[in-house]
């Protein structure tokens, strides 16, 4: 007689849903890694370059490591790291978008931050891929360096690191990754151990861009230039008075008062919130 527990797992087992099958990994512009396949992305439309004011330098440099990515040629591993809501993620997704658009044979795929054990699955997936991938860690922040170690592997130092056509682009509102604590200095025999274990892994990035809070000619550029999308007016009085209500300036401040702008007009905005930080690839 079979043992009760292995006919309750095979049992269990012939419940569970199948896997999914992962989509064609040539057929779409962007995927979403989820149990341990590519899914393809529902509606991806990333928002023109032109559209993100402010970060002229950072639009350049990512786009740039990008299309050499998806010509074969070297490329980095990139941060974009700084304050909260200043378009690091739309960046990212619009940057993939204009590769795309001149022809560029690139794709996204994006990884929650609480699968990075399963990184490894998705090299292996796209390493012999006839196209090149960024593979998308957005908001990303560990509490401790320890955490930090099997990503600092994968990117550098490791026995297997990711395939020549994928490189990781990274979104953190910490310019190093890691929690620091000034505790861990004064308790450690040697104190530089201490801070060189947390920065080793924002270290292994060859691009690290960094976004600032944008002063208030700034935001009022990044409301006008949405505002003009959208064929919205707008009294910049009422703009600024809007940031202050939320004690901030930034381009996701920017589009939710472009979206209250729409509102009062009797308009609907059919892209996709473009300047939230944190948010998977999302449909309309």
């Amino acid at each position: 007689m079979d043992d009760p527990l292995t006919r309750i797992a095979a049992a269990l087992e012939r419940l569970a849903p199948p896997p999914p099958a992962g989509a064609d990994p040539l057929a779409h512009p962007a995927y979403v890694w989820r149990d341990a396949a590519m899914v393809a992305a529902r509606d991806f439309r990333p928002l023109p370059l032109a559209l993100l004011h402010g970060i002229e330098a950072q639009k350049a440099a990512l786009f740039t490591n990008l299309a050499r990515l998806a010509a074969g040629q070297a490329a980095q591993d990139a941060l974009l790291w700084g304050a909260r809501g200043t378009g690091k993620s739309a960046l990212v997704k619009a940057a993939v978008g204009a590769v795309q658009a001149g022809g560029g044979a690139l794709a996204l795929i994006e990884v929650a931050a609480d699968r990075l054990d399963s990184l490894p699955r998705l090299f292996d997936a796209v390493a012999r891929q006839p196209r090149a991938y960024a593979i998308f860690l957005d908001d990303l922040g560990f509490d401790a360096a320890a955490d930090a170690r099997v990503l600092r592997s994968l990117l550098e130092g490791g026995a297997e690191a990711r395939p020549v056509n994928a490189r990781l682009i990274v979104t953190s509102n910490r310019r190093h990754l890691v929690t620091r604590d000034i505790k861990e200095q004064d308790s450690a025999i040697n104190p530089r151990d201490s801070i060189d274990d947390q920065m080793a892994l924002s270290d292994r990035f060859g691009l690290s861009l960094g976004f600032h809070v944008v002063d208030q000619d700034a935001y009022l550029a990044i409301v006008r230039g949405y505002a003009e999308r959208y064929a919205l007016s707008f009294d910049a009085a009422d703009a600024v008075q809007w940031a202050t209500r939320r004690g901030s300036r930034s381009g996701r401040v920017a589009w939710h008062y472009v979206v209250e702008l729409a509102g009062r007009a009797g308009k609907a905005l059919e892209e996709t919130v473009p300047e939230v930080d944190g948010d998977p690839i999302r449909s309309r």
